[in-house]
C-alpha cells in the first residue's frame, strides 16, 4: 500500500507545499520525488494535493494523511529507537538483588543513580536477598544480577558466575557507647576474648558469621554468641541496649544511633567482600551495560 519512505516523501511536501524545496530537503531530485508521491496516491487510490503550476495545496484527504503520516513515522521512530536501545543495554528490564548490608554502602546507591541517568528506559526490580539466596537465585533464573556479600562456595558455582569485585569493606566492632574500649583508636581481636558477642543466623549471612569465628580463632579464643538477629541493622540496636558487641562492615558507621561507638579491627582478616554476582552466560544487553556503570561507579568512589 505505501512504505515509510513514501511516507518521509509526502510530509516533505505537505510541510513545504513544493515539490522543489522538499526535493532538496530531501537531497534528492524531484522527478524520482513526484513518482514517488503519484505512487503513493494510486496505492491510496486518493488524491493527496491539488498541482497548478503556480501552486501546490493539501486536498482534504491530503490534510487528514498528513495528521496520520506525522503519527506513523513517529510510532515507527519510537519502535526504532526501542530496539536500538534494546541492544545497546538501555532499555528493558533488570531484576537486581541486593544483601541488606550493601544498602548502607556507597557503592549501590551510586550504581542505581548513575544507571538511572544512563539508561532510563531500563526497568529495575529490586529486592533485598541475603547472599546465599542470590546465588540461588541467579542460578534459577530469578533474578539478572546481585550485590552480595560472598564468593560462590563451589567449583561448579564459580565457573557458572561472573563476579566482578567492588570492595573489601573493612570491618569494625559496634560497641555500646559507654563501653571501656569504645573510644580506641582501633581494637585487636584478642582484647574482645571475654566479651559476648551479638551475630545472625549463620544460615542467613554466613560470611560475616564465618569471618568473626575466624578472626576470634585467630585470636586464640572462641566467641560466645549469646543473641541472634536477623538483620545486621538490628544488631546496632541490641549492641545500644548493652546486650553485647557486634562485628560489622563500616559501611554501618553511616547508622548514627545513639549509645553506639564504631572502632576498626585491626587484623589484615578484617574485611568482607562486596562483590557483583551474574550469571556467565547471560548475554543481556542491560546487564552488560549495568556492569559497566559498576565499574565506573567503583572507580568515582576511589575503591580499589
Amino acid at each position: 500500500m505505501f512504505d515509510l519512505r513514501q511516507l518521509r516523501y509526502f510530509v516533505a511536501v505537505a510541510e513545504t507545499l513544493s515539490f522543489t524545496r522538499a526535493a532538496q530537503a530531501l537531497h534528492m531530485s524531484q522527478p524520482p520525488l513526484s513518482q514517488q508521491i503519484q505512487a503513493l496516491e494510486a496505492g491510496l487510490d486518493v488524491r493527496l494535493f491539488d498541482r497548478t503550476r503556480r501552486r501546490v495545496a493539501l486536498t482534504e484527504p491530503g490534510r487528514l494523511f498528513l495528521i496520520e503520516a506525522r503519527k506513523l513515522l513517529a510510532q515507527a521512530e519510537s519502535a526504532r529507537r526501542v530496539v536500538t536501545d534494546a541492544a545497546a543495554g538501555f532499555a528493558g528490564q533488570l531484576r537486581l538483588a541486593y544483601a541488606i548490608s550493601v544498602s548502607f554502602h556507597p557503592a549501590l546507591p551510586e550504581a542505581l543513580l548513575r544507571f538511572g541517568q544512563d539508561a532510563p528506559r531500563v526497568r529495575l526490580a529490586l529486592r533485598e536477598m541475603y547472599t546465599t539466596e542470590q546465588y540461588d537465585a541467579l542460578a534459577n533464573g530469578d533474578i539478572d544480577v546481585g550485590f552480595l556479600r560472598g564468593a560462590p562456595r563451589t567449583a561448579l558455582q564459580a565457573k557458572a558466575f561472573r563476579l566482578d569485585v567492588i570492595d573489601q569493606e573493612r570491618l569494625v566492632v559496634a560497641l555500646p557507647a559507654a563501653h571501656p574500649l569504645a573510644g580506641k583508636a582501633s581494637l585487636r581481636m584478642r582484647q574482645l576474648a571475654d566479651e559476648t558477642f551479638l551475630a545472625q543466623p549463620r544460615e542467613l549471612a554466613v560470611t560475616l558469621y564465618d569471618r568473626l569465628m575466624h578472626l576470634c580463632t585467630k585470636a586464640g579464643f572462641q566467641p560466645e554468641v549469646r543473641q541472634i538477629s536477623q538483620q545486621v541493622s538490628s544488631l546496632l540496636s541490641l549492641v545500644a541496649a548493652g546486650l553485647g558487641l557486634a562485628l560489622v562492615p563500616a559501611s554501618l558507621c553511616a547508622v548514627r544511633l545513639s549509645g553506639v561507638s564504631f572502632v576498626p579491627v585491626d587484623d589484615t582478616d578484617a574485611w568482607l567482600l562486596l562483590a557483583v554476582a551474574s550469571r556467565a552466560d547471560d548475554p543481556s544487553p542491560a546487564l552488560d551495560a549495568f556492569l559497566r556503570t559498576v565499574a565506573a561507579s567503583k572507580q568515582s568512589l576511589g575503591l580499589p
